[in-house]
């Protein structure tokens, strides 16, 4: 991938809305698009990473009411443990962490230029996103006959006043008596959630760059409002090149969601697992597809990381110039990451290589397997391998 111009590939992951953290569904998200951020590193890439933390907003309002504490406290105490659980899964944070809160002005500002571009329109101390704009529902292509009950089950609110069409989605919103307030020009408010990704991936990645990223369930209405707000308000299209959608993850034969408590939370999984089966095997899934988490899974990596260190015990510092043994396999890695992020058939490419490293060699080919192995292993799909430097 070359970037849009000469500065870094800009790569922007929605982040989380801090008050449920840290369960398998962040995590599966998270490490998939950290293997795109290491991967792209590893092939010479430089990447300017953002993720914002949705700390204001309906849901996250209304979960620090129903807990009696405040918003921002709820909110810096779910983070740090989000923060803390990534870490332990030894994923590389963002150059930036977004705050919501602290890009307030840069929303407002993108709201007046939708409003003057007649994108959007005030109704009721309100500000809306006309859905009928030209493009809408471009990016997701769900039908039209759906769009409303699916925009409702992920936070519309079809009768807000002054709305001109119950799909609109909320770009500024006055506020209630015990929520947070900003000066606008139509009154003291707070911002829709839609327009916070916009301002704030444009803000810190420029008017125009190369990948957003998310889970699926975010594609509508989240990012087909986002990339209808960031084109209108920059005049350029796209804004976005590569849109990258992650599957969900379900347990107990459902999807995981708050209301069914079957949340599965990575703190846990740590005090049976050890980090890296956890994480290899949440990556050795495919991205795209859904993932029904069971523990089998993390017992199925358990092995495989074992002998993935112990084959790398044999390395050298140094790389020597790989047997054609070895060689081959480290290129089909690369290959199936670069086809569509296969994950799954470039860790058997790993195996392949583990297999030179343990098996009936020559010492140079099973020195140079085990140098190879710990260099995808570690800088690509960010196993610790027993914590081998």
């Amino acid at each position: 991938m070359e970037p849009i111009g000469d500065g870094p590939i800009g790569l922007y992951v929605c982040g989380i809305t801090p008050y449920d953290t840290t369960h398998l569904g962040h995590a599966f998200t998270y490490l998939a698009f950290d293997i795109v951020h290491r991967f792209l590193e590893y092939l010479g890439r430089d990447v300017r990473y953002v993720q914002n933390l949705t700390d204001v907003d309906d849901d996250m309002l209304a979960r620090a009411r129903l807990a009696g504490e405040d918003y921002l406290a709820l909110g810096n105490r779910q983070a740090e443990q989000f923060l803390a659980d990534m870490a332990a899964l030894n994923w590389l944070p963002p150059d930036v962490y977004a705050r919501a809160t602290e890009h307030v002005p840069q929303m407002v500002a993108m709201v007046e230029r939708l409003v003057a571009a007649g994108l959007a329109y005030l109704g009721d101390g309100h500000v809306y996103l006309a859905a009928s704009n030209e493009g809408w529902g471009a990016l997701s292509h769900v039908p039209a006959r759906d769009q409303l009950g699916l925009a409702n089950e992920r936070g519309n609110h079809p009768d807000l006043p002054g709305k001109r069409d119950p799909l609109d989605p909320v770009l500024w919103q006055p506020s209630a008596a015990d929520e947070p307030s900003w000066p606008s020009p139509w009154g003291p408010g707070r911002p829709g959630w839609h327009i916070e990704c916009s301002a704030m991936s444009v803000t810190h990645l420029g008017e125009q760059f190369e990948i957003h990223g998310g889970g699926r369930d975010l594609a509508f209405p989240h990012h087909e409002a986002e990339r209808l707000q960031s084109e209108g308000a920059t005049g350029l299209s796209p804004v976005v090149r590569h849109w990258v959608h992650t599957g969900m993850v379900h347990h107990d034969e459902a999807k995981m969601s708050k209301s069914l408590g079957n949340l599965v939370m990575v703190g846990d999984l740590l005090r049976r697992w050890p980090a890296d089966a956890i994480r290899l095997a949440l990556i050795g899934q495919p991205y795209r597809a859904d993932l029904t988490w069971t523990d089998d899974l993390a017992a199925g990596a358990y092995p495989l990381v074992q002998r993935w260190t112990e084959a790398a015990r044999g390395r050298t510092r140094d790389i020597d110039e790989p047997a054609d043994a070895v060689g081959w396999r480290r290129e089909e890695v690369l290959a199936a990451l670069a086809n569509d992020l296969d994950t799954p058939g470039a860790l058997q490419k790993l195996d392949a290589i583990a297999g030179v490293a343990l098996g009936r060699h020559d010492e140079r080919t099973r020195t140079s397997a085990a140098s190879h192995l710990h260099d995808l292993a570690t800088r690509i799909f960010g196993l610790r391998l027993g914590g081998a430097a």
